[in-house]
């Protein structure tokens, strides 16, 4: 059985920093393409940011220079560093796997909450 939980979420004032952690089960971690995604209130889901399996990353533009993201293979876990955060960033925040080989695999966490305060 697959499992994504993510943790880390709450509420910070703006331009302080949150960590997030995403802990996986159930996957080869090391070979899928891990990402962070967020949704805000009536908006669609967005890639925040997201880490292959040979490391390269890649980022939105709106969080580059602010958030890093990072795994680490031994632990089966992806984190998300997010410093200077902004209001604009309030959103839940999921974690997603994604592998295609032959075959399609995409899992997804059950969000946490990230609230930014002005």
């Amino acid at each position: 059985q697959v499992q994504l939980v993510e943790s880390g979420g709450g509420l910070v004032q703006a331009g302080g920093t949150l960590r997030l952690s995403c802990a996986t089960s159930g996957i080869i971690f090391s070979v899928y393409t891990m990402g962070w995604y967020r949704q805000a209130p009536g908006k669609q889901r967005e890639l925040v940011a997201a880490i292959g399996s040979g490391g390269v990353t890649n980022y939105a533009d709106s969080v580059k220079g602010r958030f890093t993201i990072s795994r680490d293979n031994a632990k089966n876990t992806v984190y998300l560093q997010m410093n200077s955060l902004k209001p604009e960033d309030t959103a839940v925040y999921y974690c997603n796997a994604f592998l295609r080989t032959m075959k399609k695999y995409d899992y997804w966490g059950q969000g946490t909450q990230v609230t930014v305060s002005s």
